[in-house]
C-alpha cells in the first residue's frame, strides 16, 4: 500500500460512514480483507503522518483549540486531524498556523465561542438554549488510531507490539505518548506566539485586546 492508497481507505471510510464507531469498524473490515503486508504499510503511514504533527507549535494550536492539554489528549487531536483527510492534514502538517484555514478545526472554534457566550448568558439569567457538544464533534479521535491493531491480529496471530517491530524494523517508530520533540515554548508569551503562530494570534480569544488607560 502506498501513501495514495493510505489516504484514499481514510477518506473513504469518512464519506462511507456517518459515526465514528462506524467508521473505525469501516476501517478494521477493509484492512481484515488486505494482507498483512499491506496492514504494516497502513500502519507505517498512519506513523509517519501523526510523527510530522508532532511539534510544539502543533501541540500550541491544540492547547488553544481546546483551552487546555495533555501528552494522550494531544495524540487523540493529531488522529483526528488525520481523520479529516489528506487535503485538510497537509493543510497543517508542516504549518500549523494555517489550521484556521481548515473548516472543521473553524467549526470547533464556532463551538468554543457559542459555548463561551452561552455559559456568560447563563451566569447572568436563567435561559433555555444551552449548547453542547457531541462526541462526533470533538476534536480528538484516539480509536482511530488504533484500527490497524485487530486486522493485524487477526492476519498474523501476533499481537500489536509484534506490528512495533515490524515497523521499527523498517526505521518507523511512533512520536506518541511522549510530548514533542525539541524544546518547549511558553504559549503564555505573546511575542513569540505571535512570532510562531500569527494568525492563531490575531484569532478573537487567543490574545486579549490591549485596554487604553489614557
Amino acid at each position: 500500500m502506498d501513501v495514495d492508497g493510505f489516504w484514499t481507505l481514510i477518506e473513504q471510510s469518512e464519506q462511507q460512514t456517518s459515526l465514528r464507531a462506524e467508521r473505525v469498524a469501516w476501517l478494521e473490515e477493509r484492512l481484515s480483507a488486505i494482507p498483512a503486508e499491506e496492514i504494516v504499510d497502513f500502519a507505517g503511514w498512519w506513523t509517519l503522518a501523526a510523527n510530522r504533527s508532532c511539534t510544539w507549535d502543533m501541540y500550541a494550536v491544540y492547547w488553544f483549540l481546546m483551552g487546555s492539554g495533555s501528552s494522550d489528549g494531544f495524540g487523540s487531536f493529531v488522529s483526528w486531524l488525520i481523520g479529516l483527510g489528506r487535503e485538510a492534514f497537509e493543510t497543517v502538517a508542516d504549518c500549523p498556523d494555517a489550521a484556521l484555514e481548515v473548516p472543521q478545526i473553524q467549526h470547533v472554534l464556532e463551538l468554543q465561542r457559542s459555548f463561551a457566550e452561552d455559559r456568560a448568558t447563563r451566569g447572568r439569567r436563567r435561559t433555555g438554549r444551552r449548547v453542547m457538544w457531541t462526541r462526533e464533534e470533538w476534536p480528538e479521535f484516539e480509536l482511530l488510531s488504533y484500527v490497524s491493531h485487530e486486522p493485524y491480529r487477526k492476519a498474523t496471530g501476533l499481537d500489536v507490539y509484534s506490528l512495533y517491530d515490524v515497523l521499527k524494523a523498517r526505521g518507523i517508530t511512533s512520536a506518541f505518548p511522549s510530548w514533542p520533540d525539541g524544546e518547549c515554548w511558553d504559549f503564555d508569551d505573546m511575542e513569540e506566539l505571535v512570532r510562531r503562530l500569527p494568525r492563531v494570534a490575531r484569532y478573537p480569544g487567543v490574545v486579549e485586546p490591549e485596554t487604553s488607560t489614557g
